[in-house]
């Protein structure tokens, strides 16, 4: 018995070491971090930047795959259901991870106990914006004019679920204010119609935004991030505009399979604040309009269990529902 004990234990010391030694040296083989939108859209940007950052560190290919479809869940499902060795990751964004749930009857995936977040990676500030028409330049005369035209005025966004629909959802609801709900297919379709006038208003990308601001052809109140943004300083914030703790703003960042060994979690979370904290990646995401962030594994983790339950609670007020 003696001899079979300390064999067991012999055996649990080599297959501990050989699980240290192969964690230590992850990555040793190509890893793919799959994206749930098209190419060229801001979360795919972000991971090809990331991806070829830790390319060049560890000297091992780190893969884009863009599996667009069903709100990204396509996307987040596969990883989902990956082997949790680190070599399957997701740029994952809070239209999955945190409004999905409230959207969908079912979802094939739980966004907290299927996956372990690494880190945030960055958050894409929304515009409250207006044509010229529209005779206000605040968000409280805004406010007023929607109240004295009640069902009147009309909002575009870029499709259900998304930042924009529900930003404006949660204006709404914190406004005690009726406006009329026009869907697109993303911000680009919907710009001819504000710019016309032939919607009211739109809480629009600040990238989309600040150029037609600029040129006087679109009038901004007001931005959907928590702090003003360094792209457009002058411009308040929601909350400073009356509606204290308004935040509505599609936010994106890197997640693995839950029980990835949390060294690998380290190690990625680490690479990852150091490339978000180098000078010519904050030059392309300020190009971008994307603000940097780089947070903890929990610090991404309580921001997830935070938002869950506050967008929930507007997709119902809202009697959003999307179906499978």
């Amino acid at each position: 018995m003696k001899f079979v004990a300390n064999l067991f234990a012999s055996l649990l010391v080599l297959l501990t070491a050989q699980t240290a030694s192969a964690q230590s040296h992850y990555p040793n083989r190509p890893v793919k971090i799959l994206v749930g939108f098209t190419p060229g859209t801001a979360p795919d940007l972000a991971a090809r930047i990331l991806a070829d950052r830790f390319a060049e560190v560890w000297g091992t290919p780190f893969v884009v795959e863009n599996l667009q479809g069903a709100g990204s869940n396509i996307a987040t499902d596969r990883v989902a259901k990956s082997a949790a060795d680190g070599y399957t990751l997701l740029m994952g964004g809070n239209s999955a991870l945190v409004i999905n749930p409230s959207l969908y009857d079912v979802l094939p995936f739980d966004p907290i106990k299927d996956f372990a977040p690494i880190s945030q990676v960055f958050i894409a500030a929304n515009v409250l914006a207006v044509p010229p028409e529209v005779p206000v330049k605040s968000v409280a005369e805004l406010v007023d004019l929607a109240k004295a035209q009640p069902g009147k005025l009309s909002y575009g966004h870029a499709g259900v679920g998304t930042s924009q629909h529900l930003g404006a959802e949660l204006f709404k609801y914190m406004a005690h204010v009726e406006i009329a709900s026009v869907p697109y297919r993303g911000t680009t379709a919907l710009m001819p119609d504000l710019l016309a006038g032939r919607i009211a208003m739109s809480f629009a990308n600040i990238v989309n935004v600040l150029p037609l601001a600029k040129e006087g052809k679109l009038r901004a109140l007001a931005i959907t991030s928590i702090k003003r943004s360094a792209l457009a300083p002058d411009l308040p914030t929601m909350a400073e505009s009356g509606f204290p703790g308004f935040e509505a703003v599609p936010w994106f960042g890197l997640a693995a399979p839950a029980g990835t060994p949390k060294d690998v979690i380290d190690k990625l979370h680490g690479e990852t604040v150091k490339t978000l904290a180098l000078a010519e990646v904050r030059r392309k995401f300020d190009e971008l309009g994307l603000e940097p962030v780089g947070n903890t594994p929990a610090e991404f983790a309580a921001v997830i269990r935070k938002e869950t339950p506050e967008w929930a609670k507007v997709i119902k007020d809202a009697g959003i529902k999307l179906g499978n």
